[in-house]
C-alpha cells in the first residue's frame, strides 16, 4: 500500500505546556510502529490559526504561569466546570474554527485525535455543526478532569486513570466513550539499554544514591538556583542530574553556580535520552506534569513533586500521592529533609516501585492507538448526512 492509499490520522496538539506535545508524539510513533494502513499527520493548533501571534502568546503564556500562578489558577478553578464565564472565555479559542475546517478538508483523515483541549473543543464544534463527520478522539493530558476536555460531539476519551475515568462519568459521559489506557508515551521508554550498559555509559557508580531533576520543558523548577544551592546542605554526596530543558539561561547559571559542588553533578539542557536518565536514577524530582510522571511511572522511577503549579499540576499532585507513586514537598526545607530520608532508607522508594509495577503500564501509547483504530473502524457515532444538517452546513460555510 503506498501513502496515498493510507488512512490519515490527524493528531491536532499545542506547545502550550509540553506535554501536549509528546502525547502526540507518542502516537504518531506508534501509527508508524504498528498500523501499516496509516499515516500520522501531526500539527500544532495554535501556530496553525494563529501563525503571527503564535509566538508573542507562547511567550506570555510562559512568562505568565511563572510569574503570575494565581491568575492561571482563577481561570483554571472559575472554569473548571461549565458555566457561562468558561463559555465565553472558550469562544476565544473558537476563533480559529475555519482554518481547522480547511486543515481537514484538504487532508480528508479518517480520524482527529486531539491531545490539547481547544483542538477538542474545535472538532467538536464543527461536528455539531454539520461541518464534518469525522470520529474525534481526546487524549487527557493530566491525571484531571476540566471542562474545556468534555464536548458532546467527542466519540472516545482516552485517559490516564482509573479515577479519571470514573470524574467523567460522574459528569455525564458514557461509559463506554472512555478507554482507560495510561497517559501515551513514546516508545522509547519501553525500548531502554540494560542498566548496567547505561552504568558505564554515563559513569556512574551504582553505589552511590542518583537523584534526577525534571524541570518540565521550559525549565521551571522551584525558586530557581536558589533551589539548587539548597542541594548542597544535603550530608551525604549524590550523584545529580539536572534537566533544564530549553531553559538556556538556567543551564548556564548552574554550569557556574555548581561547578564547586560535593556532589557528582551534570547539568543537561533539553535531552532527548531522559529515559535513560529514569532509569539509572533512584529517584526524580519533578513537577506533576502529567506526561513526565508517566514517563518516571513507565521506567518505575519514585517521584518527589515539588513546586506544583495551580490548576491541573495540584490535581496531578494529590492523585500520584495518594496513589502510593510519588512523594511531596511544600518548602525548600522539607524538600532537602525528604532527599536525606531517602538517601539514609530506601524503603519508601521500594514501595512506590512497587505500586508502579502494579499499576502503570509500558504500552500505554500502543493501547491507546488501539482504541483510536477501533474508533477510525467504527465511525463516528452521530448521524450527520440528513438534508436538514446539510442545509445547516451549507448556511454555516457561508457564515463564516
Amino acid at each position: 500500500m503506498n501513502n496515498r492509499e493510507k488512512n490519515k490520522y490527524l493528531i491536532l496538539s499545542a506547545t502550550f505546556g509540553e506535554g501536549h506535545k509528546q502525547v502526540a508524539n507518542a502516537i504518531s510513533e506508534a501509527v508508524n510502529e504498528i498500523a501499516a494502513d496509516a499515516e500520522p499527520i501531526t500539527m500544532d493548533i495554535m501556530e496553525w490559526i494563529h501563525p503571527t501571534l503564535y509566538p508573542i502568546s507562547h511567550y506570555i503564556y510562559k512568562k505568565s504561569i511563572k510569574k503570575f500562578p494565581q491568575v492561571y489558577s482563577f481561570l483554571y478553578k472559575k472554569t473548571r466546570v461549565k458555566n457561562s464565564f468558561s463559555i465565553k472565555l472558550n469562544s476565544i479559542f473558537l476563533s480559529g474554527m475555519q482554518t481547522v475546517l480547511k486543515i481537514i478538508q484538504e487532508i480528508k483523515p479518517k480520524v482527529v485525535v486531539s491531545t490539547y483541549p481547544f483542538a477538542a473543543g474545535i472538532v467538536s464544534k464543527l461536528k455539531e455543526q454539520g461541518l464534518i463527520d469525522i470520529p474525534a478522539v481526546t487524549i487527557i493530558t493530566d491525571y484531571t478532569d476540566h471542562s474545556y476536555w468534555i464536548h458532546p460531539s467527542t466519540d472516545q476519551y482516552v485517559v490516564g486513570s482509573a479515577r479519571l475515568r470514573d470524574q467523567l462519568i460522574a459528569l455525564g459521559v458514557e461509559a463506554d466513550k472512555i478507554k482507560y489506557t495510561g497517559i501515551p508515551v513514546r516508545k522509547r521508554f519501553m525500548d531502554v539499554l540494560p542498566k548496567d550498559l547505561l552504568l558505564d555509559k554515563y559513569m556512574i557508580n551504582p553505589n552511590m544514591f542518583t537523584l534526577l531533576i525534571m524541570g518540565g520543558g521550559d525549565g521551571f523548577f522551584g525558586k530557581g538556583i536558589s533551589t539548587f544551592k539548597a542541594l548542597e546542605s544535603i550530608s551525604t554526596p549524590i550523584q545529580l542530574f539536572i534537566v533544564c530543558g530549553k531553559n538556556k539561561k538556567l543551564k548556564t547559571q548552574l554550569e557556574w553556580e555548581l561547578k564547586d559542588s560535593k556532589h557528582d553533578v551534570r547539568i543537561f539542557g533539553y535531552c532527548e535520552k531522559v529515559e535513560e536518565l529514569m532509569a539509572i536514577s533512584d529517584l526524580m524530582i519533578s513537577k506533576p506534569g502529567g506526561v513526565t510522571t508517566s514517563e518516571a511511572m513507565a521506567m518505575d522511577l519514585p517521584i518527589l513533586l515539588y513546586h506544583s503549579l495551580p490548576g491541573q499540576e495540584e490535581d496531578n499532585a494529590e492523585y500520584l500521592c495518594r496513589s502510593g507513586f510519588a512523594l511531596s514537598a511544600q518548602s525548600e526545607k522539607e524538600l532537602i529533609a525528604q532527599i536525606e530520608n531517602l538517601v539514609r532508607d530506601s524503603a519508601p522508594l521500594r514501595w512506590m516501585k512497587q505500586r508502579m509495577k502494579k499499576y502503570q503500564t509500558k504500552t500505554s501509547s500502543i493501547d491507546a492507538l488501539h482504541v483510536i483504530v477501533e474508533t477510525a473502524r467504527r465511525g463516528p457515532l452521530r448521524n450527520v448526512t440528513d438534508s436538514r444538517t446539510i442545509q445547516k452546513k451549507k448556511e454555516i460555510e457561508v457564515s463564516i
